[in-house]
């Protein structure tokens, strides 16, 4: 697998789904998993639901079904609105390969707005049926991903080129085909990996309690008919070219870049539910002590079966990464989480490159919410609130971490270990 097909991978693992094969789970996870139909994978996963508060494994499955159909409700979302990724290397969960649609319903800001809620409502109970959890269960499924997958276009059948496998591959190639031979990916998960998923769990909530903290309308409004180009966007009949003209990435045509800007230039967001920026640093500390956990748990194995996230004695690269991971990447990781934790809990501060002597406290940067403005931001003006004397990070700091990952780099690894 090539470097760029790693790094794809890797970033797809943020939206990735469990499933199972195996027989020592309850037989209504195996009717989930390997289900062909939404209406037969809803059903098994109301049995597991039911289950789950007597039994483990029927929590750890319904856990991830949960998180499985929180992807299914943003991705048909999309789907129903027409949304068209613009294909970039430099966005890769932009490049969640949502079909066409060629006849798209209109889209308002308030339907966006809704998408994200019952997206990141479903989040929350996955997160909340992980916890249910006990930390030793004895968790232990193997999983073909060209068995599971989510209804991408809404027909109510989950197809096989809409299979996680057949996803990976697309991310890869750069577009969706029932043509495109899925990779073989097998792996044995484990209590271990129910700590991983729970964490991107609480990221994901992260990401989207910081956009509906905020009133985001004009964003919407003068830049999204980028990614929505015929859901009857107010600038749609002005900006919009004909779909011949279009272009298929977002570098790749003068209106997508002229939209990229304006979508930068409009992030400027008044705050209008300062409790869920507050949650956002909640959720991303929770994800930080989970991939804590995920990494006891994983040093604590001593078995090498189809691992999904190996540890230093696991030996052998991933057969989705394409590497292997040795004990300097570990103790990098966790020094990384402990920066970031310092970080959100204001103990060190976050540089600014035309400040020498102060930094920003990112605890206040959540706790105190004021207008998000990204291009102030980034000059200088709109973090002022929130500068403070005291031990502020180096680059230093950072390329000492980025040595220990080596030629895997950061961002891979990051997305992958969690």
């Amino acid at each position: 697998m090539t470097r760029l097909a790693s790094l794809l991978t890797s970033a797809f693992m943020l939206i990735l789904p469990l499933s199972s094969a195996s027989a020592a789970m309850p037989e209504a996870a195996s009717a989930l998993f390997e289900a062909k139909t939404v209406a037969g994978r809803d059903s098994a996963l109301s049995t597991l639901e039911a289950a789950a508060p007597k039994d483990p494994a029927s929590a750890y499955a319904a856990g991830a079904g949960e998180f499985f159909t929180a992807l299914e409700i943003l991705a048909s979302g999309l789907h129903r609105h027409g949304f068209e990724s613009p294909q970039s290397f430099m966005l890769p969960l932009m490049r969640l390969p949502v079909p066409d649609n060629p006849n798209p319903e209109p889209l308002t800001y308030e339907q966006f707005r809704a998408i994200l809620v019952a997206f990141r409502d479903r989040l929350e109970k996955s997160a909340a049926t992980f916890a249910a959890v006990p930390a030793n269960a004895d968790i232990g499924i193997v999983i073909d991903l060209t068995h599971t997958g989510i209804d991408l276009n809404e027909d109510g059948t989950i197809a096989p080129d809409e299979s996680m496998a057949a996803i990976i591959t697309s991310l890869s190639h750069g577009g969706i085909s029932s043509d495109a031979a899925a990779p073989t990916l097998t792996f044995r998960f484990d209590r271990a990996d129910g700590f991983w998923l729970q964490g991107y769990a609480e990221f994901l909530m992260a990401q989207t309690d910081f956009w509906l903290a905020h009133d985001f309308r004009s964003t919407f409004d003068g830049s999204f008919h980028m990614l929505f180009p015929r859901a009857k966007l107010p600038l749609q009949d002005i900006l919009v070219p004909p779909a011949g003209d279009m272009g298929s990435s977002i570098f790749s045509s003068e209106w997508r870049i002229a939209d990229f800007i304006s979508l930068v230039h409009l992030v400027n967001w008044p705050v209008i539910e300062p409790e869920r920026r507050q949650a956002a640093r909640r959720h991303l500390l929770e994800m930080i002590r989970l991939s804590r956990e995920d990494w006891k748990a994983i040093r604590a194995e001593t078995d090498n079966d189809r691992e999904w996230l190996p540890g230093p004695q696991q030996k052998g690269e991933n057969p989705l990464t394409g590497l292997d991971v040795g004990e300097e990447q570990v103790q990098a990781w966790l020094a990384t989480l402990t920066m970031a934790e310092d970080l959100l809990e204001g103990r060190v501060l976050l540089p600014h490159f035309r400040i020498v002597d102060k930094g920003i406290n990112m605890k206040r940067f959540f706790d105190e919410p004021k207008n998000f403005d990204l291009v102030l931001s980034i000059t200088g003006p709109a973090i002022a609130p929130y500068l403070e004397s005291g031990r502020i990070l180096t680059s230093d700091d950072f390329d000492q971490i980025q040595r220990q990952f080596g030629g895997g780099g950061f961002l891979t690894f990051a997305l992958w270990f969690n």
